[in-house]
């Protein structure tokens, strides 16, 4: 259930928040090698992959997952929209020494780098499987998305984040890099740094309810002890209630990445 949970969570972002997908993806199709063959890390659900291929016409997609069930629903997905011929998948752990998966013109890892145990031999494993001119972009998080602003549940959904982004860092998660600073010193060049200000405003369509929904039932299951009775009981009817609500926003930002490799270093 925790894998249904992910996938349709993962699915659901990009449905939700299309417009943005569809402009990264036109930006790095402006910037990268016509017919380009990209390796997708961390695919997950194959979210990035999907759109990729649809967006980049004649290219070629590699997706790498440690998950085998993610990579399953990718291809499952791939078939049902035509896309299979031009997506493979790779099950790989990227925290170990990475399998040869260059020459690639592009790297793309969307909300994977910071997940990553070593983030510089995470940066050095992409230079080495890119072209010379080859593209690295790095797709994170600045903030995971709100979806109760101005409501009166406004306050308890900030303190869940709160204490959620205490767990992350407690595990050693890489979120607020300087993705930009770690590329070049990577050996990376010509890296340009984008911010993308998500607002979308009531009435949404009804997947946006259901991606509320599911990512905050998600948030909620890892706040046990570490809000007050009183906050998780208000999490919990707020969470039980959106289906029916109208006054849903999504906010959130994502900062973008593009840098060129070189000549070897």
């Amino acid at each position: 259930m925790e894998h249904d949970h992910m996938i349709e969570m993962l699915d659901l972002d990009a449905e939700v928040l299309a417009d943005y997908h569809r402009e990264l993806i036109g930006w790095v199709g402006r910037e990268a090698a016509d017919h380009p063959r990209v390796v997708d890390i961390g695919a997950g659900s194959g979210t990035g992959s999907l759109a990729l291929a649809r967006e980049l016409p004649g290219s070629e997609i590699t997706a790498v997952d440690v998950d085998p069930e993610m990579l399953a629903h990718l291809r499952d997905q791939a078939a049902k929209t035509g896309l299979g011929d031009r997506i493979r998948t790779v099950e790989a752990d990227l925290d170990q020494p990475w399998p040869d998966l260059g020459p690639a013109d592009v790297v793309w890892a969307a909300s994977s780098m910071h997940h990553m145990a070593d983030p510089k031999q995470a940066l050095a494993s992409a230079y080495a499987a890119l072209r010379e001119g080859g593209l690295l972009v790095i797709a994170e998080l600045d903030s995971f998305p709100l979806f109760l602003t101005g409501t009166a549940d406004e306050e308890v959904e900030r303190r869940g984040h709160e204490a959620v982004a205490h767990l992350r860092h407690e595990a050693g998660m890489h979120m607020h890099e300087n993705w930009g600073d770690r590329a070049t010193h990577a050996g990376f060049e010509a890296v340009t740094r984008r911010h993308f200000d998500i607002d979308l405003r009531p009435p949404l369509p009804a997947a946006a309810a259901r991606y509320a929904e599911v990512t905050l039932h998600r948030m909620r299951e890892r706040l046990e002890g570490r809000l007050s009775t009183s906050d998780l009981t208000a999490l919990d009817k707020a969470v039980a209630g959106l289906a029916g609500r109208d006054d849903l926003s999504v906010r959130t930002t994502r900062t973008v990445w593009l840098a060129r490799r070189g000549r070897f270093v």
